[in-house]
């Protein structure tokens, strides 16, 4: 049937058409696809609602911004950082031992001795001394300091990072602890931090080597620290916008449940106010009758249209309504003008008691808001037979 209402192009574009619907919903809020829509939603289709805009009419794209500070957009000049160093932790004194003269005097003497391996250039050398220093008399800051040292000079920055903490927990105030570990810090590329480290070493003792360290570090700490401002700003921004948006959408939602509310009260006033149109309304199906006010007010509207009312009262226990129930339902079809309401007793107790019943099923028949005629008990003929009789 299809394939003879519309040809392969139409079908071309037909499958087209939905493509463009599914990657992008919006479409079908302009108005000329109302009747689409109106299709669609008559299926049991949900329509995504049209998206908050902003002032300038786009659509707000809450997820532009990172969430994370990404450095690698920053250009910083990278020329002496290093690898990480990984190897095993080197060997630290027992800081809760006690340093007799002895050992403090043959910790100086393994000191020199690494000195002297300092100058000559022999590293690892001096790194074996300044351990048995450090072993000796754990509780010198400077011996930390001077082994963190030459770990920079080995180009192994973590070593001389766990160094300088070492030196600096011995002694907080330590210059040399806060600029080897800001030295080693900038070799690992952490320029925020190593400026902070020889900042503090440059007001506790400042010396040369620590401002031409900081001419190098401070650009970069300078970028990264803007760069850190502008993204900051860039999530406030975004969390402000989100409050907005989470507020327009509340908002819209509040207007939306509103307007629907009042269209469902000017609707009832128009129906209480209109009985013909009410009427029309339920014609070709049953209305579920759920207090005494709601049964008055059909019944008035079946009066004002001078039509036929009939009030079912049936139980959900009852075998006999079970029985009868889908006949009743199926009479609006056949007498479309004829007001067919539904009553549960169990539910609707003040109608139940109101109208006397004292056995389901019973069918009320009602004219001008008076009982005419009724039938009791599951007789389909005595039912159709006086539906047909009242409602000529």
């Amino acid at each position: 049937m299809l394939g003879k209402m519309m040809d392969d192009d139409k079908l071309e574009d037909l499958k087209h058409f939905v493509h463009l619907c599914k990657n992008d919903p919006s479409i079908l809020l302009k108005p000329s696809l109302s009747f689409f829509r109106n299709f669609l939603e008559s299926l049991g289709a949900r329509i995504p609602p049209s998206p908050v805009k902003s002032e300038k009419g786009e659509e707000e794209h809450l997820d532009e911004l990172d969430e994370d500070i990404i450095e690698s957009d920053v250009e910083l000049d990278d020329t002496d950082t290093v690898e990480p160093d990984n190897d095993p932790p080197q060997q630290m004194g027992d800081s809760s031992s006690e340093v007799t003269d002895e050992n403090r005097d043959a910790a100086q003497i393994s000191k020199a001795k690494a000195l002297d391996a300092i100058s000559e250039g022999k590293l690892n050398e001096a790194i074996n001394y300044l351990t048995e220093a450090i072993l000796l008399n754990p509780s010198s800051a400077i011996l930390y300091a001077t082994r963190a040292n030459v770990f920079v000079k080995l180009k192994k920055p973590n070593a001389a990072i766990r160094d300088a903490d070492a030196a600096l927990k011995v002694n907080p105030d330590s210059a040399k602890g806060y600029k080897v570990r800001g030295m080693a810090r900038a070799m690992l590329g952490l320029w925020k931090e190593a400026a902070s480290d020889l900042r503090l070493a440059s007001m506790i003792d400042f010396d040369e080597e620590i401002a031409e360290t900081l001419k190098k570090v401070e650009p970069n700490a300078h970028k990264i620290e803007e760069h850190c401002r502008k993204y900051r700003r860039l999530r406030e921004e975004k969390r402000l916008r989100k409050i907005e948006h989470d507020r327009k959408r509340r908002q819209a939602e509040a207007k939306a449940a509103y307007e629907k509310s009042k269209k469902k009260e000017q609707q009832s006033e128009h129906e209480a106010s209109d009985p013909d149109s009410a009427s029309d309304s339920n014609e070709g199906k049953i209305v579920g009758i759920h207090s005494v006010s709601e049964l008055e007010t059909k019944l008035n509207a079946a009066s004002a249209a001078s039509r036929l009312a009939i009030l079912y009262f049936t139980a959900t226990w009852c075998g006999p309504c079970r029985f009868i129930s889908p006949f009743y339902t199926s009479l609006p079809g056949k007498y479309p003008k004829v007001a067919f309401l539904k009553a549960d007793i169990d539910e609707a107790r003040d109608v139940a008691s109101r109208w006397n019943v004292s056995s389901v099923p019973a069918f009320f028949f009602i004219k001008d808001g008076k009982e005419v005629d009724r039938v009791v008990g599951a007789d389909k003929n005595s039912l159709e037979k006086k539906i047909a009789q009242y409602a000529g």
